[in-house]
């Protein structure tokens, strides 16, 4: 009788195990797919359940050049899932009495001005962090984005009050990384330590990630550390890092799928280390994870949600019946991440990639999900296989018809002079741009961020196409002027050429005057 429930055990077990392995092959085969469907080099997952790692696995390279596999332990530049980690930081200087998240920001920055008196007085540093202060999606990015240029902490402080809003405060979600930037600032001064200091030594070292670091200029051994890549020009190429050390406090932890495994079962086990020990009250803890800005809900949801918005670093919903999800997307040149939690399922998934394509993440997140939601196999590697190949062919298409444009405009007579659009032009947060003619062609350059650099090439009598030097961009612009009545510039604005464009790439709000 011993020896038939033994038995029994045993082949339970053993069955469970080959269920597992079968599992296993199946995400394999996903993934392995996922990168070629998507052109993408390398891509890193990881699984949490149930506070046990169940799968870390790195699949293709993690460079173009070299070719070196990608696995679990390649570092990636996380962006905008930092953003958890400075609520964090933030909750943790509540609970020792420090900061309140209703304090006014002027408390801790007295030197803290938006666009609006009002408003600048009334500004909390809840307000920071939940996407609420009434300006455009991705308003002044260009302050850090892309890198090369020389913005700092203390020029976005006193910049940010050229932003005008696009709606009224609080009324609206449009995400925004300088706020979160100007909060790290909040963390330095009531904490002591920079931003990068606190999240290592009181986050990272007691959560026991142990091979992440705050910032990228901060990883010393890059020995496995992925290179960034990029569609340009229709093929997908190995692109220089890029991430401005200014805009840490918004996205600059660089880590792996192993690290941020062990922060999701940190978060998952309420804020309470492996070793026992808090990092933050409950009370604080549970104020992260609840609603400020609310988010529409599809009415043909996948998942059924009711509802969805912004917490405290951290996007919000429920799927199937009810589950809480906790989640965040992070996006760099060349890279993007996702990081996604079920508490009352214990289930932690990070998917990590070295080229911009979401529908990368997508695809692998929502099929692990799924499998411990009860859906059927959905094939979502053919819904977001199609989506992307559409969405590319239709921006292709685009560009296409632009430069089509272009072309044709060579010999169009009617287009201004020289003398009538050189000159430096001013944004009062951006600085110089300067179009400048050197008896061929038009050039456009930015004086403080020298990548924003390119030709100027006419498209109509008071239109032209900002054709950037660094095609990785994927960031021309249409430039539309303003002529006095002599038929000379005054100013100028720039508008997308393609939707594609990272909203980052902020130039559709700069409001250039010409000064000479």
């Amino acid at each position: 009788m011993k020896f038939i429930k033994g038995f029994i055990f045993a082949f339970l077990l053993s069955s469970t195990v080959i269920s597992a392995q079968i599992q296993d092959k199946k995400l394999d085969k996903l993934i392995q797919k996922t990168l070629t469907t998507f052109d993408v080099p390398g891509i890193s997952v990881g699984i949490l359940k149930d506070g046990e790692i169940v799968y870390a696995k790195g699949y293709g390279v993690r460079s173009l050049t070299t070719k070196k596999d990608m696995n679990e332990n390649t570092l990636v530049g996380v962006a905008s899932n930092s953003k958890g980690f400075t609520c964090f930081a933030l909750a943790m200087m509540v609970d020792e009495g420090k900061l309140n998240w209703d304090d006014k920001v002027r408390k801790h920055i007295p030197e803290f001005q938006l666009y609006d008196a009002w408003v600048t007085q009334e500004f909390t540093v809840r307000d920071l962090v939940t996407h609420r202060s009434g300006m455009a999606l991705g308003a002044g990015d260009l302050m850090f984005f892309p890198e090369g240029n020389d913005f700092t902490v203390t020029d976005v402080i006193k910049n940010v009050k050229h932003l005008k809003p696009e709606s009224s405060f609080r009324s609206k979600f449009a995400y925004n990384n300088n706020m979160f930037i100007i909060a790290g600032e909040v963390l330095k001064r009531v904490s002591g330590l920079s931003w990068e200091e606190f999240i290592e030594q009181k986050i990272m070292k007691p959560v026991g990630m142990n091979n992440s670091k705050a910032s990228y200029n901060r990883v010393t051994n890059r020995t496995n550390i992925i290179d960034a890549h990029t569609r340009t020009e229709g093929k997908v190429v190995q692109i220089p890092h890029d991430w401005s050390e200014t805009a840490n406090a918004a996205g600059g932890i660089v880590s792996n799928v192993k690290d941020m495994l062990t922060w999701a079962k940190f978060l998952m086990n309420d804020a309470v280390t492996s070793d026992g020990k808090r990092l933050l009250s409950s009370n604080q803890f549970h104020e992260l994870w609840q609603l400020q800005t609310p988010l529409k809900v599809g009415k043909n949801d996948w998942y059924n949600s009711n509802f969805r918005g912004y917490g405290l670093g951290w996007f919000l919903t429920d799927v199937k019946g009810g589950h809480k999800q906790v989640y965040h997307t992070g996006g760099l040149l060349g890279t993007v991440t996702q990081f996604t939690m079920i508490p009352d399922l214990d289930l932690g998934i990070i998917v990590l990639t070295n080229q911009m394509n979401g529908n990368a993440f997508n695809t692998i997140t929502n099929t692990i999900k799924d499998s411990y939601l009860g859906y059927k196999d959905r094939n979502w590697i053919k819904t977001y296989g199609d989506r992307n190949a559409n969405y590319l062919k239709y921006n292709d298409s685009i560009k296409a018809s632009v430069y089509k444009k272009v072309s044709l405009a060579k010999n169009n007579k009617s287009l201004p002079k020289p003398s009538q659009i050189l000159g430096t032009y001013n944004d009062a947060w951006f600085g110089d741009v300067v179009i400048s003619f050197d008896g061929n062609k038009y050039t456009i350059k930015s004086k403080r961020s020298t990548d924003i650099s390119g030709e100027l090439l006419p498209y109509n009598q008071t239109t032209y196409v900002a054709k950037w030097n660094n095609r990785s961009f994927d960031a021309d612009v249409f430039v539309n002027f303003t002529f006095n009545e002599k038929g000379n510039a005054e100013s100028a604005t720039m508008k997308f050429v393609a939707p594609i464009t990272d909203f980052s790439f902020d130039f559709e709000h700069l409001n250039l005057k010409k000064v000479n």
